[in-house]
């Protein structure tokens, strides 16, 4: 682990917390790892149930080495267990997977969403690679969500294979996918596929698409889309022909760029940069 990681952790924390809750968290590190683990669960009995929330400026800060990793809006409870993760002893190495691997065993729901949230800041992190995965099938969405939902982890470390499985699953659930953190970084083929063929069959059942979705498809985008595009520029949904039209303007192919000649006030847009993909991050 960082130094570095620890101490800015470790600063915004304690400026969260009352000087009776920062005693009983500092007196935590200076016993053995069998407290710092039993703190681990009993937290919640110690600490305010209180949210935590910071200003955009501090957003991205918190962990220099992982802009992505934000923690507002979580609970003192889960931060504090994240806090508590680092400061057991990395080594031996052997001792402290033991350790933490008994936590995720025993862990209760709230208890696995911190230990999921903590694991790009956890040592030795190929190590809790299937625990990782195991959790973008978990049912629980909570757990889920701790996983992809601005998670560095399964960028960082996801197989392909993974890493679209997390990708289509969010899209499922109906979850907003910019918030998966490196989207656009970890776009691929084969999730452009499975995109393709999740459009045809919501608009073969008559369904609406989230028209963000396309963002994955666009670098990918062929003639085979054409039909596709038409129907969505045909729409009468304001997100549908914005998201045709990204597709179409990032498209190397020129039938699908001539698409788009057919809508000159969305090329303009995006020409002058008030239509870009961001736009779309808030339509379901």
């Amino acid at each position: 682990m960082n130094a570095n990681t620890t101490i800015e952790l470790t600063q915004f924390l304690f400026e969260m917390t009352t000087k009776s809750e920062r005693e009983w968290l500092e007196n935590k590190t200076k016993t053995n790892v069998l407290d710092l683990m039993t703190a681990f669960v009993a937290a919640p009995r110690f600490l305010s149930k209180k949210n935590i929330s910071y200003d955009d400026k501090a957003k991205g800060n918190l962990i220099p080495h992982l802009p992505g990793y934000q923690v507002d809006g979580w609970s003192l409870v889960r931060l504090a267990r994240v806090w508590l993760l680092l400061q057991i002893p990395q080594d031996p190495k052997e001792e402290c997977i033991k350790n933490i691997e008994t936590l995720f065993d025993t862990a209760e729901l709230n208890e696995l969403v911190a230990l999921y949230s903590a694991l790009p800041l956890l040592p030795y992190p190929w190590e809790w690679l299937s625990r990782a995965t195991d959790a973008v099938r978990s049912n629980m969405g909570f757990v889920f969500d701790a996983i992809s939902i601005l998670n560095p982890y399964p960028e960082l470390y996801f197989p392909e294979s993974a890493w679209n499985q997390l990708v289509l699953k969010t899209i499922f659930n109906g979850k907003p996918i910019h918030l998966i953190y490196g989207l656009d970084r970890r776009k691929n083929k084969e999730l452009a596929i499975s995109i393709s063929d999740f459009i045809d069959e919501r608009f073969a059942a008559g369904r609406k698409i989230p028209p963000q979705i396309l963002r994955l498809l666009a670098p990918f985008s062929n003639e085979e889309h054409s039909s596709t595009l038409i129907r969505m520029f045909a729409s009468e949904e304001s997100g549908e022909k914005e998201a045709a039209a990204l597709v179409c303007f990032e498209s190397k192919e020129p039938k699908l760029r001539s698409l788009l000649a057919n809508h000159p006030e969305l090329e303009l847009s995006i020409q002058n940069g008030e239509l870009d993909w961001s736009k779309l991050e808030s339509i379901p």
